[in-house]
């Protein structure tokens, strides 16, 4: 099975992300993960797709998705030229005694206690899947009573050769 990350730019317009989704389910591909924000063009949204497949399923997902009326343009994220992140609570119950465990363990994943009551706390993490991954395999002496993750965004490393050349336009 392959990984295919998309960076979708479409109309921030209501009912593009049922569009998008819709795509998917017609045809039975699988969305692993996806995030949906406005750009700094309030009439454009960026999606972030994440699916995995064959080489050949994924590449028909990528050339529907080029399609969609609604879609501006269609950025295929790799790895190894690519920013990848995700953010993610955690709530564990715990003790006064493992409060201070879970700091302990909180803090080499570079990650933040965001609240605390009398029996729980809640741990914001953001980073790779592998890290955050990590963070949770760290966890299982402990009770994780929920999670939240948003999925993954993602961005391209460096400048498009269309944004170096509106920046020579400059």
């Amino acid at each position: 099975m392959e990984r295919l990350v998309l960076s979708i730019l479409v109309d921030n317009t209501p009912g593009v992300l049922n569009r998008v989704a819709g795509l998917f389910s017609r045809r039975s591909y699988n969305i692993d993960s996806l995030t949906v924000g406005e750009t700094n063009d309030p009439h454009i949204s960026r999606m972030t797709v994440v699916s995995t497949g064959d080489a050949e399923t994924l590449e028909q997902i990528e050339k529907q998705v080029r399609k969609l009326e609604d879609v501006k343009e269609v950025f295929k994220l790799e790895d190894t030229n690519s920013v990848y992140r995700e953010l993610v609570l955690i709530k564990v119950e715990c003790s006064h005694k493992e409060r201070v465990d879970i700091v302990s363990i909180v803090d080499i994943y570079r990650g933040k206690i965001v609240d605390v009551s009398p029996d729980s706390m809640v741990i914001e993490i953001t980073g790779t899947q592998s890290k955050i991954d990590g963070l949770l395999a760290m966890m299982t002496d402990f009770n994780v009573t929920e999670i939240v993750r948003t999925g993954i965004a993602g961005i391209g490393r460096g400048l498009r050769d269309e944004d170096k050349e509106k920046m020579k336009a400059r």
